[in-house]
């Protein structure tokens, strides 16, 4: 049997929110970082000082920007981005 690869077409793109930077209010940041991913304190924390760091992977683009919204409030700067296509998808 050849190989074959499908695509599941889906109305959204996935997207990964990146943490660039902590900013000055940290823990306030590692707060945040832990209830999003449900981590715990120390590795959270981890996370949020090794910058830049991808919090959240594969979310719909509601989720991504709901979740780099509570990271600015918290005082860090954050994307969201899209994912790359996979390359035997590439023309």
């Amino acid at each position: 049997m050849a190989d074959e690869y499908f695509l599941l077409v889906c109305d959204d793109v996935p997207h990964d929110v990146v943490l660039t930077d902590p900013g000055v209010r940290v823990m306030d940041v590692v707060q945040v970082v832990r209830r999003l991913t449900g981590l715990s304190l120390w590795r959270s924390k981890v996370l949020a000082t090794q910058v830049p760091a991808v919090i959240l992977a594969c979310v719909p683009e509601e989720d991504a920007t709901a979740s780099v919204s509570a990271l600015r409030d918290a005082g860090a700067q954050a994307d969201a981005r899209e994912r790359p296509q996979p390359d035997f998808l590439k023309p």
